[in-house]
């Protein structure tokens, strides 16, 4: 069976290492890097950089989490990950 996880070599800051990631990921950070006009190793590096614990796998996914979630209304969020939200009352002031 084939591993859902993807291990690829990137250059950070002039230094080869590989980072092991779900597909879905790559492909959103991918996306993320087009959008803002970067090389995917510049998009990783500054990602490096900023990361304040954990390794470079974990803070990839967090930074694509993250992004897509400030873009998601946060009703869709809940919807997604299963968050019951209160429907507003008109006979109450929420």
């Amino acid at each position: 069976m084939k591993s859902p996880v993807v291990k690829r070599s990137i250059v950070i800051a002039g230094h080869k290492t590989s980072v092991s990631l779900e597909d879905a990921f790559w492909k959103g950070l991918k996306e993320i890097a087009d959008d803002r006009d970067v090389t995917l190793s510049d998009l990783v590096s500054s990602i490096d950089t900023d990361r304040r614990h954990g390794n470079l796998s974990s803070a990839i996914r967090l930074f694509v989490l993250g992004h897509y979630r400030s873009q998601t209304p946060p009703e869709v969020v809940h919807d997604m990950i299963g968050i019951q939200t209160r429907t507003p009352s008109v006979l109450r002031a929420d």
